[in-house]
């Protein structure tokens, strides 16, 4: 398996950048203090070089990389950095030696936070362009050294409330990205896993949890008994299993058959169901079509001049992940004018929400509900006064 350095960039009397509340030795220490603790849950071997405020000089800071687990092609090093300098997202420079796979999925998930990513790159040193331009990857020449820049503390676009607010985030989709980049089963911290093993029931993984076989079977899909060693399996999670139809796996069934009879993608399957890996169980119950949520309206947002994922969400009391997923997006990136489906709560819903119905205009709606035609426009982001039916305003 390969091992992890965390690096919290800076420390000590090197404070880094600074600014707007933030200070980089701060930020990098938290990020790489939390990325430490979910790898050690995940049961990958990870080191800091700093787990405190102190001074490491450049020569000290690569020493100590290369202490923990030497300097070969099984050693991930992951510099967390904070970036300076007026621009707006997210960067990850990688080394001259390796290719662009584990910076790509990086980039990918820091994404999927709402945060936009500039670029992911190779950069190097205008004396020798045969070196790597960061010492802390040229310093360290046989492992995947990655420099992690997680936005710009100075941005005048929306990165400093991102970092102030999602650095946890950030961390976690690193965390998430190397974990499947190396091939280790990656679950989140709201759920408490078990891995089986040789001898293992349903009976003694139930009694050892001090929980139920029936309360096992239910949160992992399961409708037989039968289990695998090395199957993981949920004991404890915080949401209730998901409403829909399931299918029950069969004797000689694949992910790709099962996909394609239920009019999925293997990859859509995989997320429906958490899945990490292509392995089936006889008697496995996957998630085939979600039911639709009944908490739930969809309304229309025209996209505005400096709009991001992350600012739409947060208006609209969702997630970037959920927008992401009600609108088929593949990137953050948003275009002025592009129209997002937004969704909006019940509780809203029965008293702020009105359907446009055959013959209504803005002002005959504004009139029957006490407002103004320019409020209904501001409040909802119309670019224009026409109206099709069936769609959702807000009041």
């Amino acid at each position: 398996m390969k091992k992890i350095v965390v690096d919290a960039g800076h420390g000590g009397e090197d404070q880094g950048a600074s600014g707007n509340g933030i200070i980089e030795k701060d930020l990098t220490l938290k990020i790489s203090k939390y990325m430490k603790d979910r790898f050690d849950e995940l049961g990958i071997p990870a080191s800091l070089t700093r787990d405190s405020d102190i001074t490491l000089n450049p020569t000290d800071r690569v020493d100590k990389v290369l202490s923990f687990y030497g300097n070969g092609n099984d050693v991930i090093v992951l510099a967390n950095h904070i970036n300076a300098g007026g621009g707006d997202g997210f960067e990850i420079v990688y080394g001259l030696r390796n290719k662009d796979t584990l910076a790509k999925k990086i980039a990918h998930e820091i994404e999927t936070t709402g945060q936009n990513v500039r670029k992911y790159y190779q950069r190097r040193l205008p004396s020798d362009s045969s070196k790597d331009y960061y010492y802390i990857i040229r310093n360290t020449p046989n492992t995947e050294a990655l420099l992690v820049e997680y936005g710009f503390l100075d941005s005048t676009a929306d990165d400093v409330n991102q970092l102030k607010d999602n650095w946890q985030d950030y961390a976690e989709a690193v965390v998430k990205a190397v974990t499947e980049y190396i091939g280790v089963p990656y679950y989140t911290q709201t759920d408490e896993y078990y891995t089986v093993e040789k001898g293992d029931s349903l009976w003694s993984i139930a009694k050892k949890f001090g929980t139920t076989v029936d309360n096992l079977k239910s949160i992992n899909n399961l409708s037989g008994n039968m289990l695998s060693i090395g199957q993981k399996l949920k004991i404890s999670e915080s949401a209730s299993p998901s409403s829909g139809t399931y299918y029950t796996v069969k004797k000689g069934d694949t992910l790709y058959s099962i996909a394609s009879k239920n009019g999925l993608t293997v990859n859509e399957l995989k997320s429906l169901n958490d899945l990490t890996s292509d392995t089936l169980t006889v008697g496995q119950s996957l998630l085939i079509d979600k039911a639709p949520s009944p908490s739930t309206d969809i309304t229309t947002y025209t996209v505005k001049k400096g709009d991001s994922l992350y600012k739409i969400a947060k208006q609209y009391n969702t997630t970037v992940s959920n927008l992401m997923t009600i609108n088929n997006l593949k990137s953050s990136n948003l275009s002025i004018g592009q129209k997002l489906k937004v969704p909006v709560s019940s509780t809203t819903t029965s008293q702020n929400i009105y359907t446009v119905k055959s013959g209504d205009t803005l002002y005959s709606i504004a009139r029957a509900n006490n407002t103004t035609v320019s409020d209904l426009i501001a409040k909802n982001n119309l670019s224009t006064s026409t109206l099709s039916v069936g769609q959702k305003l807000l009041i």
